[in-house]
């Protein structure tokens, strides 16, 4: 682990332990907030109707994979991570997305995403992922090579959703709770699926080893190029509105290209000194993951709960 990395880790810790924990974990919800919010209205109401229970209820796996703030964000760093290698999918992002001038704009966009599907009253979250379809009706194109590509193709749309909900479950397994049971993750994959098949896709995974499988099938059409590197490169440089950003950006970033699977970091061609950095970066984001959920205790999850009559127990396996 990286100086750096080991500083912050340390810092925040030790401001969590030092007895003004509330101020702390405030200032840091707020960094938190800041970076993550979008900053367009779409109108949310996490309180409202009372009673609904969204695309998934107190009751889902899915609300507690999701609830995990560390996870789901290292988990987003490495889905991109993986999206970069899928050429067809990526000339969508480069040509019709503001990614490379605005990369936090289109972080934040896929934050409310996945919070509105996960959480949202049903008609919330069935308007949300309508707006996102229209959007997907204008990104057509063709990529370097001539190979056309269309946002709202099945199969596309299955290579995103996969590799979002492949990394959130990573993203949760490391950084939070490594012993789940198998019935759970393929729970998991079960009930997302259904985010996916809303926006088209299709032959959509809904286990653990229906995901393995598929990894191992579409590998052919995958490879890393040099949209693949300037796209990882935008990343690396991405601004945070917050203090120590140049840290707090690593840190997320080398904790999210640990979860890659070991077939992604060999075409990325992840040097053995790029992986000792991901290894410290892990280890100082499940230092301070307490201190995050502590700071994200009172998000959209809780209010969700409290919509349909549970606590925020239905949040946690334990």
């Amino acid at each position: 682990m990286s100086w750096s990395a080991r500083t912050f880790a340390r810092n925040v810790s030790a401001q969590a332990l030092a007895g003004a924990t509330e101020p702390v974990y405030a200032r840091l919800r707020g960094w938190i907030v800041d970076t993550v919010a979008t900053r367009q209205d779409f109108g949310i109401d996490y309180d409202h109707p009372v009673g609904d229970q969204g695309l998934f209820g107190p009751e889902s796996v899915t609300w507690k994979i999701h609830a995990d703030f560390p996870g789901m964000m290292a988990g987003g760093i490495a889905a991109l991570m993986l999206q970069t290698l899928h050429p067809r999918a990526l000339a969508g992002v480069w040509d019709h997305s503001r990614f490379r001038s605005d990369a936090l704009g289109r972080l934040r966009n896929t934050t409310m995403f996945v919070a509105a599907t996960t959480y949202a009253p049903t008609h919330h979250a069935e308007r949300i992922i309508d707006i996102v379809d229209r959007m997907h009706a204008r990104v057509t194109g063709e990529t370097p090579e001539g190979e056309p590509y269309d946002a709202r193709d099945p199969h596309l749309l299955t290579w995103v959703h996969c590799t979002e909900m492949a990394m959130f479950l990573e993203g949760y397994k490391r950084y939070r709770r490594a012993d789940l049971p198998r019935h759970v993750e393929d729970a998991y994959f079960r009930e997302t699926r259904v985010i996916a098949e809303k926006l088209g896709a299709r032959d959509v995974p809904g286990s653990k080893q229906e995901m393995a499988d598929y990894f191992v099938a579409i590998q052919p059409e995958l490879r890393f190029d040099q949209r693949s590197r300037d796209t990882l490169a935008v990343l690396d440089t991405m601004a945070l509105p917050i203090p120590v950003a140049g840290v707090s950006r690593r840190m997320f970033l080398g904790a999210g290209a640990a979860l890659l699977p070991e077939w992604a970091r060999l075409r990325m061609h992840r040097s053995y000194r790029q992986r000792v950095i991901d290894r410290g970066a892990a280890e100082s984001l499940s230092r301070i993951g307490p201190v995050m959920r502590a700071a994200m205790s009172q998000g959209v999850g809780v209010r969700s709960a409290a919509r349909c009559g549970a606590t925020r127990d239905c949040l946690n396996f334990d």
